[in-house]
Protein backbone atom coordinates (compact mmCIF):
# COMPACT_ATOMS: atom_id res chain seq x y z
CA UNK A 1 0.00 0.00 0.00
CA UNK A 2 1.52 3.80 -1.05
CA UNK A 3 1.56 6.53 1.18
CA UNK A 4 -1.85 8.56 2.62
CA UNK A 5 -2.81 12.21 1.51
CA UNK A 6 -4.52 13.58 4.27
CA UNK A 7 -6.88 16.59 3.04
CA UNK A 8 -6.94 19.59 6.37
CA UNK A 9 -9.61 20.96 4.39
CA UNK A 10 -12.19 17.57 3.66
CA UNK A 11 -10.59 16.18 6.99
CA UNK A 12 -10.65 12.93 4.95
CA UNK A 13 -7.30 10.81 3.75
CA UNK A 14 -6.89 8.65 0.84
CA UNK A 15 -3.89 6.49 -0.80
CA UNK A 16 -1.78 9.21 -2.23
CA UNK A 17 -1.31 8.73 -6.14
CA UNK A 18 -0.96 11.42 -8.86
CA UNK A 19 -4.16 10.99 -10.58
CA UNK A 20 -6.28 10.46 -7.02
CA UNK A 21 -4.86 13.94 -5.39
CA UNK A 22 -5.75 15.34 -8.81
CA UNK A 23 -9.18 14.67 -8.82
CA UNK A 24 -9.39 15.40 -5.45
CA UNK A 25 -7.93 18.84 -5.72
CA UNK A 26 -9.99 19.87 -8.60
CA UNK A 27 -13.13 18.43 -7.01
CA UNK A 28 -16.31 20.61 -6.29
CA UNK A 29 -16.32 19.73 -1.98
CA UNK A 30 -12.50 20.45 -1.53
CA UNK A 31 -12.92 23.94 -3.54
CA UNK A 32 -15.88 24.68 -1.63
CA UNK A 33 -14.36 23.84 1.51
CA UNK A 34 -10.64 25.34 0.70
CA UNK A 35 -12.66 29.24 -0.03
CA UNK A 36 -14.77 28.73 3.35
CA UNK A 37 -11.29 28.05 5.38
CA UNK A 38 -9.89 30.89 3.55
CA UNK A 39 -12.87 33.36 3.80
CA UNK A 40 -12.63 32.50 7.18
CA UNK A 41 -8.98 33.87 7.78
CA UNK A 42 -9.99 37.08 6.15
CA UNK A 43 -12.18 38.40 8.78
CA UNK A 44 -12.88 38.56 12.27
CA UNK A 45 -16.61 39.50 13.81
CA UNK A 46 -16.18 40.51 17.75
CA UNK A 47 -18.42 41.88 19.88
CA UNK A 48 -17.36 44.29 22.74
CA UNK A 49 -20.81 44.09 24.13
CA UNK A 50 -24.24 43.26 22.77
CA UNK A 51 -24.97 46.08 20.33
CA UNK A 52 -20.93 47.31 18.75
CA UNK A 53 -19.45 44.98 16.86
CA UNK A 54 -15.90 45.40 16.36
CA UNK A 55 -14.27 43.74 12.99
CA UNK A 56 -10.93 42.86 13.03
CA UNK A 57 -10.05 41.95 9.54
CA UNK A 58 -6.54 41.00 7.54
CA UNK A 59 -7.92 42.81 4.64
CA UNK A 60 -10.44 45.34 5.15
CA UNK A 61 -10.51 46.92 2.19
CA UNK A 62 -11.18 43.80 0.03
CA UNK A 63 -13.65 42.76 2.56
CA UNK A 64 -15.66 46.30 1.64
CA UNK A 65 -15.53 46.63 -1.85
CA UNK A 66 -16.50 42.84 -2.15
CA UNK A 67 -19.40 43.06 0.51
CA UNK A 68 -20.53 46.86 -0.22
CA UNK A 69 -21.35 45.20 -4.14
CA UNK A 70 -23.20 42.75 -2.86
CA UNK A 71 -27.29 42.61 -1.98
CA UNK A 72 -27.88 42.05 1.74
CA UNK A 73 -28.99 38.45 2.49
CA UNK A 74 -32.80 38.31 3.11
CA UNK A 75 -32.94 34.92 4.99
CA UNK A 76 -29.50 35.92 7.05
CA UNK A 77 -31.26 39.23 8.23
CA UNK A 78 -34.12 37.67 9.69
CA UNK A 79 -32.92 34.41 10.71
CA UNK A 80 -29.56 34.64 11.45
CA UNK A 81 -28.14 31.73 9.73
CA UNK A 82 -27.94 31.34 6.13
CA UNK A 83 -27.75 27.51 4.86
CA UNK A 84 -24.94 28.77 2.31
CA UNK A 85 -22.36 30.27 4.68
CA UNK A 86 -19.44 31.32 3.12
CA UNK A 87 -20.46 30.92 -0.40
CA UNK A 88 -23.38 32.85 0.05
CA UNK A 89 -23.91 35.30 -3.08
CA UNK A 90 -25.41 37.90 -1.00
CA UNK A 91 -23.47 39.88 1.93
CA UNK A 92 -23.91 38.78 5.30
CA UNK A 93 -22.87 41.84 6.86
CA UNK A 94 -24.96 44.58 8.29
CA UNK A 95 -25.17 48.38 7.36
CA UNK A 96 -23.16 48.79 10.73
CA UNK A 97 -20.64 46.37 10.35
CA UNK A 98 -19.91 47.61 6.62
CA UNK A 99 -19.79 51.03 8.37
CA UNK A 100 -17.13 49.64 10.57
CA UNK A 101 -15.25 48.66 7.98
CA UNK A 102 -15.75 51.76 5.92
CA UNK A 103 -14.17 53.52 9.11
CA UNK A 104 -11.32 51.22 9.74
CA UNK A 105 -10.18 51.05 6.26
CA UNK A 106 -10.22 54.97 6.51
CA UNK A 107 -8.16 54.60 9.63
CA UNK A 108 -5.41 52.42 7.81
CA UNK A 109 -5.46 54.42 4.81
CA UNK A 110 -4.39 57.29 7.25
CA UNK A 111 -1.93 55.33 9.43
CA UNK A 112 0.17 54.12 5.82
CA UNK A 113 -0.07 58.03 4.60
CA UNK A 114 1.56 58.97 8.15
CA UNK A 115 4.00 55.94 8.01
CA UNK A 116 4.73 56.60 4.19
CA UNK A 117 5.61 60.75 5.49
CA UNK A 118 7.28 59.71 8.01
CA UNK A 119 9.64 56.86 6.43
CA UNK A 120 10.16 59.37 2.78
CA UNK A 121 11.45 61.63 4.77
CA UNK A 122 14.17 59.40 6.81
CA UNK A 123 14.57 57.55 4.01
CA UNK A 124 15.17 60.10 1.26
CA UNK A 125 17.55 59.07 -2.01
CA UNK A 126 21.00 60.38 -1.55
CA UNK A 127 22.24 62.81 -4.04
CA UNK A 128 25.79 63.47 -5.13
CA UNK A 129 25.15 67.02 -3.65
CA UNK A 130 24.09 65.66 -0.13
CA UNK A 131 26.76 62.92 -0.47
CA UNK A 132 29.97 65.37 -1.21
CA UNK A 133 28.32 67.78 1.77
CA UNK A 134 28.21 65.19 4.14
CA UNK A 135 32.00 64.02 3.33
CA UNK A 136 33.31 67.69 2.79
CA UNK A 137 31.81 67.81 7.03
CA UNK A 138 33.38 64.89 8.19
CA UNK A 139 36.93 65.84 6.45
CA UNK A 140 36.36 69.39 8.10
CA UNK A 141 36.30 67.44 11.23
CA UNK A 142 38.63 64.85 10.85
CA UNK A 143 41.03 67.75 9.75
CA UNK A 144 40.22 69.71 12.96
CA UNK A 145 40.71 66.95 14.95
CA UNK A 146 43.97 66.53 13.44
CA UNK A 147 45.51 69.24 12.77
CA UNK A 148 47.51 67.89 9.38
CA UNK A 149 46.87 71.01 7.11
CA UNK A 150 46.61 69.90 3.75
CA UNK A 151 47.01 66.20 3.79
CA UNK A 152 43.43 64.56 3.42
CA UNK A 153 44.61 61.53 2.22
CA UNK A 154 42.20 58.36 4.06
CA UNK A 155 44.42 55.58 2.19
CA UNK A 156 48.30 55.15 1.24
CA UNK A 157 49.67 52.45 -0.75
CA UNK A 158 51.10 49.72 1.71
CA UNK A 159 54.64 50.37 1.63
CA UNK A 160 55.90 47.18 -0.03
CA UNK A 161 53.87 48.41 -3.18
CA UNK A 162 55.56 52.12 -3.10
CA UNK A 163 58.74 51.24 -5.03
CA UNK A 164 57.00 48.86 -8.25
CA UNK A 165 56.32 50.19 -11.60
CA UNK A 166 54.74 47.79 -12.77
CA UNK A 167 51.41 48.02 -11.01
CA UNK A 168 48.18 49.07 -12.74
CA UNK A 169 46.77 52.65 -12.81
CA UNK A 170 43.85 51.43 -10.06
CA UNK A 171 46.70 50.73 -7.49
CA UNK A 172 49.52 53.06 -8.27
CA UNK A 173 49.70 56.09 -5.80
CA UNK A 174 47.78 59.31 -6.49
CA UNK A 175 47.39 62.13 -4.78
CA UNK A 176 44.60 65.40 -5.02
CA UNK A 177 46.72 67.45 -6.64
CA UNK A 178 46.83 65.04 -10.09
CA UNK A 179 43.02 65.76 -10.13
CA UNK A 180 43.33 69.90 -9.79
CA UNK A 181 44.05 70.08 -13.44
CA UNK A 182 41.55 67.65 -14.66
CA UNK A 183 38.44 69.25 -16.93
CA UNK A 184 35.61 67.09 -16.99
CA UNK A 185 33.87 67.57 -20.23
CA UNK A 186 29.63 67.58 -19.52
CA UNK A 187 27.98 64.43 -20.37
CA UNK A 188 25.04 64.10 -22.04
Amino acid sequence: MGKIYYCDFCDRSFVDGHDARKKHLMGSMHLRLRKEHYDSLRAYVFYSDETTPFIYSLDAATILTEESAKVPCKRFRNTGECVFGGNCRYSHYSQEQLWELRQQVTEEAKQKALNKAKTSSEDEVPTLSSYLQKRSKALLKNKSKDNQGDKLATWELPPELQGRSDLPPSLQGFTIDDFADIEFESWG
